[in-house]
């Protein structure tokens, strides 16, 4: 994978470099958001990781910026020395597909990456999943309400696309994790959490809108659309 990193420290963008090659992959380094931003619209990247705290913007406001101007899905990870659980709710909110607290651990690093970018085998059919106003096309990962396009990162996607497809049935938070990032995903209760209320509210899955995405308590989640 070409992977944009952000970070303003050499010596841990060293070690972000490192990690990435070893892995195979192909890290480009930037040590300024804007760089990041401007490069992000002329080249192709299949990740991106982002440092919080960097002098001209922030990695949070590079992520609001691809997310909400850029209209990009594109998976971003925030690695960062933060690790109070305000600020990773936060990043998750803003888009983040993944959250990691420095310092860094090479295998988890790559794995978690590698998570995020795995598009979801089952994603890939052709079909479209019709729901009136609601429509998920599902092989050019796309989301319309009202024929209008909602971004959404690459696993809320494939998280809606999981929950749709099971509409009506209790899924485990085994079952969701598993059938999103994978069996072997490393996927804590919070981040599925936010990932679950981001999708609720890009989608407008309340009840206000006759659908119902709730924790069944104990067990996992349950979508239901209500007559």
């Amino acid at each position: 994978m070409k992977v944009a990193v952000l970070e303003d420290d050499r010596s841990q963008a060293f070690v972000l470099r490192q990690c990435l090659t070893v892995a195979g992959h192909n890290p480009n380094s930037f040590d300024r958001g804007h760089s990041l931003l401007e490069a992000v619209q002329t080249e192709r990247f299949d990740a991106l990781l982002l440092d919080w705290n960097v002098p001209d913007l922030s990695g949070i406001d590079v992520l609001n910026h691809v997310r909400k101007q850029l209209n990009s899905n594109i998976p971003a990870v925030i690695v960062t020395s933060r690790e109070a659980e305000d600020d990773i709710v936060h990043a998750l909110r803003e888009g983040a597909d993944d959250y990691i607290c420095k310092p860094i651990k090479p295998k988890e690093l790559i794995a978690r990456l590698e998570s995020v970018t795995k598009r979801d085998t089952t994603v890939a059919s052709t079909h479209v999943l019709d729901f009136g106003r609601l429509l998920v096309d599902i092989p050019s990962r796309r989301v319309l309400i009202n024929n209008k396009p909602v971004t959404l990162s690459v696993k809320d996607f494939d998280l809606a696309v999981f929950l749709l497809r099971n509409v009506g049935r209790v899924l485990s938070r085994r079952q969701i994790v598993e059938g999103v990032w994978g069996a072997e995903a490393d996927v804590t209760s919070r981040t599925l959490d936010t990932h679950v209320s981001r999708v609720r509210n890009k989608l407008w899955l309340t009840i206000s809108n006759n659908w119902h995405l709730g924790a069944v308590y104990g067990h996992g989640y349950r979508l239901e659309q209500l007559s």
